[in-house]
């Protein structure tokens, strides 16, 4: 019981956070995402003024932990139900948590559609190259080779043809402002038993950086890699090996595109 009441009162630290605890599986990086958004839109002091677009997948419950005004978007639609409340309410801070099947499958069209118009929204993309919610099936961004419910030999990309690099496709548009990539889970160091942290803190800056881009009129991208231990089926440390070992050459982090300069502000 202790244990809970502290988890309870970490909770309760941000404003922003409503306590609820998530329905996230252990050592999965949305709920530390969650997080994060939190503490950005915290610092920015846009609690009442910030809006939460959800989509469909394992985020789709984020309305819950977040306190903050959110609008529930059909499966693959957020960007444009994004673009809508922005139009309407310039003066909103609008966001959206997108996952990979969801914003580079069904909802590639209107990812691209909203990222060309230079719309001043944020998505923030979790890539864990698996569709998580609906059982573990090959994602746009699943590895050549990886198992999945649907490629139980691997991945094979003379028939599915090779990952789509959501951040890549965007760069090539003329519209976005900033694009940035972040490995989100722990990564390990030079002893095979022990993990850094980094990427959270890069998280967190690279949210604020992209609030502050929509502030300036302009569209922001923020891709996290992350993991799916549960759907991998590893155990969770495994899942953050396999992530920086396969994932993160596969997806390289970094800064991609800060047209106003925001990182260096």
């Amino acid at each position: 019981m202790s244990a809970v009441l502290r988890y309870e009162t970490k909770l309760g630290e941000l404003p922003t956070l409503t306590g609820t605890p998530t329905h996230y599986c252990a050592g999965c990086e949305h709920g530390t995402l969650t997080r994060l958004l939190a503490s950005a839109v915290d610092a920015r002091g846009a609690r009442e003024r910030a809006v939460l677009v959800s989509s469909v997948g394992c985020s789709v419950l984020a309305h819950e932990y977040l306190n903050l005004d959110a609008v529930q978007a059909p499966h693959g639609r957020a960007p444009a139900v994004m673009a809508g409340i922005k139009r309407v309410r310039p003066d909103l801070l609008v966001f959206g948590v997108q996952g990979d099947g969801d914003a580079v499958s069904i909802g590639l069209l209107e990812l691209m559609n909203a990222a060309n118009r230079g719309e001043p929204i944020s998505i923030f993309l979790v890539n864990n190259a698996i569709y998580g919610m609906t059982g573990g099936q090959m994602a746009p961004t699943t590895p050549p080779g990886m198992v999945t419910t649907t490629t139980p030999a691997g991945r094979d990309v003379a028939s599915t043809g090779r990952p789509i690099d959501a951040t890549k496709l965007l760069l090539g548009l003329e519209g976005p402002s900033y694009i940035r990539r972040v490995f989100l889970p722990v990564a390990p160091t030079s002893s095979p038993d022990t993990f850094n942290a980094r990427g959270a803190l890069e998280g967190e800056a690279a949210i604020r950086h992209a609030f502050e881009t929509q502030e300036r009129g302009g569209f922001s991208f923020v891709e996290f890699v992350s993991t799916c231990w549960v759907n991998w089926k590893v155990s969770i440390l495994e899942s953050k090996r396999y992530a920086a070992r396969v994932l993160a050459p596969l997806f390289p982090p970094g800064l991609y595109r800060d047209r106003f300069g925001v990182e260096g502000r």
